[in-house]
């Protein structure tokens, strides 16, 4: 079913919900507004929305290390109070953000935190990538579009799908607004760290064969 974009920016105004939300609302309740603002309300993700003005400066910063020390995350998740952060719920999300990040190595947590030059990087090389194929500039446009949005589901925390089985497939930008919705508290991944061992050093490369050949000649020329 086609949505017509006047009726996403209703409902966004109304419920103060995200755009792709809204969206998805009108299409699973083939356009019936009311319908819409109901099921949003039902997904707790219009309260969700309300909160996102708050100030949420309690929380707590987790860490995780994989692989016998090979990999490791620090991470920070901030609640409103400190009795939510205490809670259950929230301490299994903060362990399960960890694990995702670990395993998953996100760049960003959401499409907002890209740099506007890395995305115009990112959607040339696809535009490039598309007319290098014949296909006109509109349609090699729509393409980088589509690529971008995969894109973001390997670089974005928040569009990642989870990486626990258990959690169907959901996003973790899904998995947020179900604990806002339960928690009553506006919930934000502030910010990660992810480390791996001896990224960043280069590495010296040898040659066995090379080195033997090496140590051979020096003796030859000791000999000598």
């Amino acid at each position: 079913m086609s949505i017509n974009a006047s009726d996403v920016k209703k409902l966004r105004e109304q419920t103060n919900a995200p755009m792709m939300d809204c969206k998805k609302a009108l299409m699973e309740c083939g356009g019936d507004m009311d319908k819409a603002v109901k099921w949003l309300r039902e997904r707790g993700i219009m309260k969700a929305a309300s909160r996102a003005n708050r100030v949420a400066a309690e929380g707590c910063i987790a860490s995780y290390v994989h692989m016998g020390g090979k990999i490791g995350v620090l991470v920070e998740v901030n609640s409103e109070t400190d009795f939510v952060a205490r809670g259950a719920e929230f301490q299994t999300f903060v362990k399960d953000i960890c694990l995702q990040i670990c395993s998953s190595a996100p760049k960003w947590i959401s499409k907002e935190d890209i740099p506007a030059e890395a995305l115009e990087e990112e959607k040339q090389l696809y535009v490039k990538q598309a007319l290098d194929t014949g296909k006109p500039q509109n349609v090699c446009e729509k393409i980088a579009e589509g690529k971008l949005n995969k894109w973001f589901e390997e670089v974005c925390l928040l569009e990642q799908v989870s990486v626990k089985p258990e959690h169907d497939g959901k996003k973790i930008k899904d998995l947020l607004g179900e604990l806002t919705a339960k928690c009553g508290e506006k919930i934000e991944i502030r910010r990660f760290v992810r480390w791996v061992l001896g990224e960043g050093i280069e590495k010296k490369q040898s040659n066995f064969a090379e080195e033997v050949a090496a140590e051979l000649a020096k003796s030859a020329n000791k000999e000598a």
